[in-house]
Order: structure tokens, then C-alpha cells, then sequence
């Protein structure tokens, strides 16, 4: 990841090499010794530097870093938590994160899931034993060194003594990453110990197993809801493994067992059989163990001490055993036969609900919580609208089912297919703001569908022929960038000449903030997000600029002003602007129809200055997909399947990417969370791992010319243009709910189907003419 202007030359007296990375607390940044020993060291965010709380947070997480032996973390060889800008300097680890090498190379095998098994054991046994509690254990924060699993990121560890007088838990803050927490992190985040440590273990390895976490669904609600009551999904798990994760994933901490009694089971290597152990049902029996390991007793329900709901004061008690009592294990003789167990008092009317809404309180206050490290789960809306199946669901406050249509302009009559359909959609707050069909912009409340206004791209087409379909460029901080354009006929009669302008718009309201022309010629450049002609980075927007199209500019963001500006490169046959991860690209491309001689260049931009910070150039006709990690993904545009080429955007290195012949007839080609799909005129969908080409799953979502699909953890959705849309598994590709189409009157040859947006729980999906409809993706 390059370096910026902003970024400091060195830290503490090392120098500073590149960017490894950015969290929620600070820039993780790759140094030097001065031995030439390579370093990772963290730097707070320069707004949090005056907060107390974080201030008192980082040094707690350096103590705790270097309360740790470092065999098994990443050990700290300097820091200064009273700098301006606190630091602190590690070891470097090479390699990728748990995370990421099971996105790209799929789950891992039995001999390494158990050596990842046994090595995070150890390093909890470490911590434990140190008297740290991680409380953050999760894929992204384990590193797969050479020589075994490394455990980084203490950022909200604490030490478990003074677990009662945390300060910063006491705040009403619960930490964590909400897939990977424990039941006890929600419940009674205040009582968190070891324990909830081993849950996470579970997770991380169920994660590792199969590519999914045990509590995983696309809504952060009924995942957080899942954990403290669900059962876990464990499908996939190696029979081997299945004991081991299930005692980590019990839910009281009591009934779980220790890092060295999970070592003890691990080096024995005799696991109980899969076959031993119930899969259904509410009683759980205890497996069958080797002789001489020893489980933590469960801790009956009669025993449970009332205590106080943690974060909700008034509220009244509640017991803080397992979300049911018929989980708790049932002894068993010595033939291995469960033995009666004493029936537990019933509890008193109403306490089940009341339970069940604190537990869902207290689940809610984690996902929404202001300090989430690293993968934050964002809640949209307010509270969770119930849906047919009664479970909590993440949908915009006041949300129901809605059909809604723009307002058509009465110049443009009705085109077939593309010509009538929105583009693109987009959430802003609590606005949905389509683009496309001669609109410049038109909103809808997410909630009910009312469309509150609408701008069109030519207001003064009557006098001349214009059909700009209109495109949405970016947002930013509650507004739109789009386009307008003015289409009028030379007096001479020498043909149309072009005026192109951009405006942001207020989302709410469609007030026009500022307006900038960009453009006034007969051969002027269209400001669309679409084909490149402008795009938004948090700077402002950088467009095509110039009467002849023959620059670039970048457009204040707060004033429109032009800050900047720069010739395109004369010798490209065409160039697109992009954007990745708030960094701008010039994609320019020579030799575009010849095949076998097309190059492209790929022009990091300055934001300060317009002018390149690194150049590369690649074979083929090239755009940009997105980017997955460090690495920029693009496609041919010519044919998407052919294989991609990456652009390690730290080191500049290229590498090309073969794809299976097979996938060559692909229609499009989309980078959605870490995957590439790509989509078939037939209704194929295939999913790529972008950094090894491998075919993931190939499907056929059964929806006629799908458009660029929308993905959460668990599906990936597309939808025709006539509205028809397929959720299919995103591990496996099956087609596991459908919808029916809205408008049946055909779309044009060359259409596909407009991109969808999901917000949470609740699908948008764009069809026929200027009309949207939206859905709970939980009823599909």
C-alpha cells in the first residue's frame, strides 16, 4: 500500500518503509531497525491522540502485547503511548492473515487445520497463563507464520483481574467482531474471561474448516442473536475436529474447556467420532473422551447467580447460564447412556420474552457500538422491523415492502429496455438516489419508496435531441455527484454542441450545492461514473475536463472549484477514471481493438497535484474491478473471463492471472467482497478467487441476463431487468430463493440488469421503466 504525503517519514526514529494497513485505531506501517530488521508499527489516528480513552486504550494494549512470551504473538520491541501520536513498534510477521488465505485459497486441509488448531491452543495457553484475555480472536487477527500461527492485534485485550473495573467496558461499549464473539461478550460483557477466548477459537476454526463462521447470516442482528442462542452451523467440519469445536462453543464458559485442556485433546489425536454427538434436538451429549482428559463441569441452571443486565440499568435481573436450560449436559453412566435429569423449575410467566429481549439488547449495543475493531458490522436504520418468521431482522427504520416509479419526462417517451431503466442506485442515509433514463437524479425514502424529487439530466431537451442516460459519480457526507447536459443545435448547422456540467446534491432534498462546468465542445467528454468519465475520491470529484476532453481536473468537494488540472496522455485511445479504496486510477488504453497488441497504463493519481505517483503497464484492454487487499484487480473489457492481471499497488508488481477457458464467454466480470463474479447472458454465474483464477462454484442463477450482483456473508444476488432476482449461496453457488420479475414487456438485446443495492436485510432492485422495488432478502 503506498505511502502518502501525509504519512511521516519515520516513527520513534525508524524510518518508515510503506503502509501495511488502516484501522479503526490507527495506520499500521512497515519500518526499519536500524539493523535492518523489518517492523510493523502501529501509529493512532491523529483524532484520537487527545482522546483520554483511547490514550489509556493503546497503553493497555501495548502492556498487554508485552505481557505475552511473543512466541506466539508478534513481540514488541519498542512504543511510546505519551507521544503527540502514541506508537508501537513489533516484529514484522510475513505472510497473509487467516482470512485472507482461506478467501483466496479455500478452506484448509485436516493435517493444517489441526497444526492451526494446536498453535492457537498454545498461544491462548500463553496469554491465558499471562493473565491477558484477547477478546478480539478472529481470522484477520491470526497471522500464518512460517512457523506456526501468530496472534496479533491487543487492541481491546485486557487483563482478566481487572476485568470488574474496566473502564472502558464500563462505558457501555462492547468490544469485539461480532461473528467471532462470545455469548458471555454480549449477555454480560463485564464477566468476559478466558473462556470467551475459547469460543472464539471455535469460530476461527469452524471459519477456517469450511469458509464460514458457525453463527454467520447477512443480518449483524440474528448473527449476534445466533451466537447467544442459536446452535452453530458446523456442516463441513472434519469428523476429527467436530468434538473439539463443539466443547469451544458451548455456550455457558463453564462447560468449555481450558487452552491446555484443549492441547491435551489435540496431542492425544482421539477425538471422539462425529457420529457420537447429537446434531439435532435441545440436549446435547457429552462425547465419549480419552482417557485422562478432564472437562470443566457444566454449571447446572440451579446454580446461576441473578445478576444485573450489563449496559441496560433498570432493567430488571437476569440469569447468566446458557439462553436455555435444556443445553446444559446431561450426565451419563458408565455404558455412556445420558441418566435423567432433574426438571428444572419453569420459569416464571413472561421471563422468557423478557430474557430474550435483553439478550437481543445487549446483541444490538454490540453491533452498533462505537468502537468495533477492524471489521465493523454497521447496523442501518433504527430499530429491527419483525419479519414473517418473527426473527430480528437489520432493515431501515420503519421499513415495509414498496413498488415505486420516477417521474418520467415528457420529452422522453418510453425507449425499450436500458434506454428507460436507472443505471444505478445508491443509499445515502436513509435516501435511495437512482441515476439513468434521461434522470440526472431522483430520490426514494428508503423506508416507504416515496419519491420526494427528481432532477433530469437535460432540462432543455425539447430544444434539442439530447438522451444522456444520466449516471451517479460518487457520494459523500449526505450529497450526490452527477451530471447534467445540454445538448443545442449550431446556428451554422454544423451539428449539436455539448455543454457537460457536474453538481452535488443534497440527498435528502436534491438542492444543487454547487455546479461546475466541465466541458463545452462538439467533441466534449460525458462526466459519468459508468464509463469512467469522472469518479469520487473524499477529495471531490476528478473528471474528464476540457472542451476538447483532452484533461482531467479534480472539483472541490465542498466548493466545486477546480484545485487541479492535467492533459490526458495523447497517444491513448481512450482513458477512464477510477477509484479503489479512496484512491484515484487514469486507466488509458492504446490499441484497444487490435487484438494482441491493446496495453494499458494504470496512473496512480495525487489527489494534492493530479499528477501520476507510480505508473505500470499491462497487455490487453484493461479496466479496473476493484481492489482485494493490496492488490488492484483488473479485467479485459473486451472479454471478461479471459484471466485477470493484478497490480500490487505497494510494490507496483503485475502478476496475470489465467481463468479457466471455460469461463471465456463471460459477459461481465464484478468484484464483490474479495471475489470476482462472472455473469453469462444465459443466467450463468461463476465465482473466481481473483488472486489464484481458481473456479470457486459455477451456478446457474435461472435469472435471464443478470447485472453486476450485490453480496452479503452468506448470498450473492442478481436480477434481471425485468426485476427477477436469484439469491445463491456465496460459498456454494446454490440457488437457495428466487423472485419473480415485475415487467414483463422485454428488455433490449444488449441489456443486462441494473446493479442492486443492499442495505442490511433490504434488497433494491431497479426494473423496467424508472421503477425500483425492494425486498427482505431473509423471505427469498
Amino acid at each position: 500500500m503506498a505511502l502518502r504525503d501525509s504519512d511521516p517519514a519515520e516513527v520513534g526514529g525508524y524510518r518508515i518503509e510503506d503502509r501495511l494497513g488502516s484501522g479503526g485505531m490507527g495506520v499500521v506501517y512497515l519500518a526499519r531497525s536500524a539493523s535492518g530488521r523489518p517492523l510493523a508499527i502501529k501509529v493512532v489516528h491523529g483524532q484520537y491522540a487527545d482522546d483520554d480513552e483511547f490514550r489509556a486504550r493503546f497503553r493497555r494494549e501495548v502492556a498487554a502485547a508485552r505481557q505475552v512470551s511473543g512466541a506466539f504473538t508478534a513481540p514488541v520491541v519498542d512504543a511510546d503511548a505519551d507521544a503527540p501520536r502514541p506508537w508501537m513498534a513489533t516484529l514484522y510477521i510475513p505472510g497473509a492473515d487467516l482470512g485472507t488465505h482461506v478467501r483466496e485459497h479455500g478452506p484448509l486441509p485436516l493435517p493444517r487445520l489441526r497444526e492451526l488448531a494446536a498453535g492457537l491452543a498454545e498461544a491462548l495457553r500463553d496469554m491465558h497463563r499471562a493473565g491477558v484475555v484477547h477478546r478480539d480472536l478472529k481470522p484477520a487477527n491470526v497471522m500464518l507464520a512460517d512457523d506456526g500461527p501468530r496472534v496479533i492485534d491487543f487492541g481491546i485485550s485486557r487483563a482478566a483481574e481487572f476485568a470488574a473495573s474496566d473502564v472502558l467496558t464500563q462505558t457501555g461499549r462492547v468490544m469485539g467482531t461480532p461473528p467471532f464473539m462470545s455469548p458471555e461478550q454480549f449477555a454480560s460483557p463485564q464477566d468476559v474471561g478466558p473462556a470467551a477466548d475459547i469460543f472464539s477459537l471455535g469460530s476461527v476454526l469452524t471459519h477456517a474448516a469450511t469458509r464460514r463462521g458457525p453463527f454467520d447470516s447477512p443480518s449483524p442482528y440474528e448473527t449476534a442473536l445466533r451466537v447467544v442462542e442459536g446452535e452453530p452451523e458446523l456442516s463441513g467440519v472434519p469428523d476429527e475436529l467436530l468434538p473439539v469445536i463443539r466443547r469451544c462453543l458451548e455456550k455457558h464458559h463453564k462447560s468449555r474447556p481450558t487452552a491446555d485442556q484443549l492441547l491435551t485433546l489435540l496431542r492425544d489425536g482421539s477425538a471422539p467420532a462425529a457420529h457420537l454427538l447429537p446434531t439435532t434436538g435441545s440436549s446435547q451429549a457429552r462425547p465419549t473422551e480419552p482417557a485422562g482428559t478432564v472437562w470443566p463441569d457444566a454449571a447446572p441452571a440451579e446454580q446461576d447467580e441473578e445478576q444485573p443486565h450489563r449496559g441496560d440499568e433498570g432493567q430488571q435481573p437476569h440469569r447468566s447460564g446458557r439462553a436455555r436450560t435444556e443445553r446444559h449436559e446431561r450426565p451419563r453412566d458408565t455404558a455412556g447412556t445420558p441418566t435423567p435429569t432433574p426438571t428444572p423449575e419453569a420459569p416464571r410467566p413472561g421471563s422468557r420474552r423478557r430474557r430474550r429481549l435483553l439478550l437481543l439488547s445487549a446483541a444490538l449495543t454490540a453491533v452498533l457500538a462505537a468502537v468495533v475493531t477492524t471489521t465493523v458490522v454497521r447496523a442501518r436504520g433504527g430499530d429491527p422491523a419483525p419479519s414473517a418468521t418473527a426473527k430480528p431482522a437489520d432493515l431501515p427504520a420503519g421499513w415495509k415492502p414498496w413498488t415505486a416509479q420516477a417521474e418520467t419526462p415528457s420529452w422522453a417517451g418510453r425507449a425499450p429496455g436500458r434506454d428507460s431503466s436507472f443505471q444505478r442506485c445508491t443509499s445515502v442515509g436513509p435516501s435511495l438516489v437512482c441515476a439513468g433514463a434521461q434522470i440526472m437524479a431522483t430520490r426514494f425514502d428508503l423506508a416507504a419508496g416515496r419519491n420526494t424529487w427528481s432532477r433530469f439530466v437535460d432540462p432543455t431537451a425539447p430544444d434539442g435531441s439530447s438522451f444522456d442516460e444520466g449516471a451517479i459519480i460518487g457520494t459523500d457526507r449526505g450529497r450526490v455527484y452527477a451530471y447534467e447536459a445540454d445538448e443545442r443545435q449550431m446556428a451554422d448547422g454544423a451539428g449539436p454542441l455539448f455543454t457537460y456540467t457536474v453538481a452535488a446534491l443534497a440527498a435528502d432534498t436534491g438542492k444543487v450545492l454547487w455546479r461546475t462546468r466541465t466541458a463545452l465542445g462538439q467533441t466534449a467528454s460525458v462526466p459519468d461514473g459508468e464509463h469512467g468519465g469522472a469518479t469520487a475520491v473524499p477529495e471531490g470529484v476528478i473528471t474528464l475536463y476540457g472542451d476538447q476532453g483532452d484533461q482531467y481536473a479534480l472539483l472541490d468537494a465542498d466548493t466545486g472549484e477546480v484545485r487541479w488540472k492535467r492533459p490526458k496522455p495523447q497517444v491513448a485511445d481512450d482513458c477512464r477514471l477510477r477509484a479503489a479504496t479512496e484512491r484515484a486510477y487514469l486507466i488509458c488504453t492504446t490499441g484497444r481493438w487490435h487484438k494482441g497488441t491493446a496495453r494499458t497504463s494504470v496512473s496512480q493519481l495525487s489527489t494534492a497535484t493530479g499528477k501520476p505517483s507510480w505508473t505500470v503497464e499491462a497487455k490487453g484492454a484493461l479496466d479496473v474491478l476493484g481492489q482485494d487487499g493490496d492488490h488492484l484487480v483488473l479485467a479485459d473489457t473486451v472479454s471478461p473471463g479471459g484471466g485477470l492481471t493484478l497490480v500490487d499497488v505497494s510494490s507496483r508488481a503485475l502478476t496475470a492471472v489465467r481463468v479457466p477457458a471455460e469461463q471465456s464467454d463471460a459477459a461481465g466480470a464484478y468484484l464483490v467482497r474479495g471475489t470476482v463474479y462472472l455473469t453469462r447472458t444465459s443466467g450463468g454465474v461463476s465465482a473466481i478467487s481473483p488472486r489464484t483464477g481458481r473456479t470457486l462454484w459455477d451456478s446457474n442463477s435461472t435469472v435471464e441476463r443478470p447485472g453486476p450482483p450485490a453480496a452479503s456473508a452468506t448470498h450473492v444476488y442478481v436480477a434481471s431487468p425485468s426485476g427477477r432476482v436469484a439469491a445463491l449461496n456465496a460459498a456454494t453457488g446454490k440457488v437457495e430463493g428466487t423472485r419473480s420479475g415485475r415487467d414483463d414487456s422485454g428488455p433490449a438485446d444488449n441489456t443486462s440488469g441494473a446493479p442492486l443495492t443492499l442495505v442490511g436485510d433490504a434488497l433494491y432492485v431497479p426494473y423496467g421503466e424508472r421503477s425500483v422495488y425492494t425486498l427482505d432478502v431473509r423471505d427469498l
